[in-house]
């Protein structure tokens, strides 16, 4: 049954951000086009990735929602566009009422490490901090299988990538496949894993160890970088190292068509 996400609420009240209501609206134009075709969300973001110099421009007004800067203890080198960027993960505890009131599970706080990468950032217009993009949860089914729960996520992840190549009619990112260390180093699993991807051309997705534990599968849904689903099961870590290289070199930009120089 269709259920409605949620956007977070006071939002503005917090975080002042200059493309906000653009980014806020289109996310939740493309989680009511998912759930209209019946891919099951959960009710609030897994998480939002906010550029910003200084960091602390979101790091203050997140911990007073009852965010906790650094939770995962890592950081996240992210080359966007060539230049350097690093990421920090504020995260929601796992009892926070912020979460009922829309508030993501996490927000990516990502700042430029150099002259170069904060000129990238700031020339696209879209003001400073900006959010780059808005990653909307899919919901895990409601009894896990006690075996194959990798096939059965990637079998799961496989369809939700071509239902929603079809209904937005682009292709969507790479499929970002993060699994335990002992399930894909497991007896079997090789065999296991190419029946769960099915025909998905090899150059459409990438296996990797989870760091941490866990299982998180990702990708994005529209050119740019700007909406991304993921599913995520028992992690320990906000991100992979390995997905965010990939993801940042070869699936993101900080023009994401909207730049100063390309508006009319």
């Amino acid at each position: 049954m269709k259920t409605a996400v949620l956007m977070p609420e006071g939002f503005e009240n917090y975080l002042k951000i200059q493309n906000a209501r653009e980014r806020l609206e289109e996310a939740r134009d493309i989680s009511g086009k998912l759930l209209d075709c019946g891919i099951e969300l959960k009710a609030n973001a897994d998480h939002y990735a906010i550029f910003s110099d200084p960091p602390r421009l979101l790091a203050g007004p997140l911990k007073q929602v009852g965010y906790v800067v650094g939770a995962d203890n890592r950081c996240y080198p992210s080359p966007v566009d060539g230049c350097d960027y690093i990421n920090v993960a504020a995260s929601l505890p796992a009892l926070s009422r912020a979460r009922e009131k829309g508030w993501p599970d996490h927000v990516a706080i990502v700042h430029p490490v150099d002259e170069s990468a904060y000129s990238r950032m700031l020339e696209q217009g879209y003001g400073n901090p900006f959010i780059h993009h808005i990653t909307w949860g899919i919901a895990l089914p409601g009894t896990l299988p006690s075996e194959d729960l990798a096939g059965s996520l990637i079998s799961r992840m496989v369809q939700i990538r071509e239902t929603i190549g079809g209904l937005l009619n682009e292709t969507p990112g790479t499929l970002i496949i993060a699994l335990p260390r002992e399930v894909v180093q497991g007896e079997g699993f090789q065999e296991q894993f190419h029946r769960s991807i099915g025909l998905t051309p090899k150059e459409q997705y990438q296996l990797e160890v989870m760091e941490g534990g866990g299982y998180l599968l990702q990708f994005f849904v529209l050119k740019g970088g700007r909406i991304e689903v993921a599913l995520r099961s028992r992690t320990n870590q906000t991100f992979n190292p390995k997905s965010v290289q990939k993801i940042s070199k070869d699936e993101l930009s900080v023009d994401q068509g909207h730049s100063a120089s390309t508006k009319m």
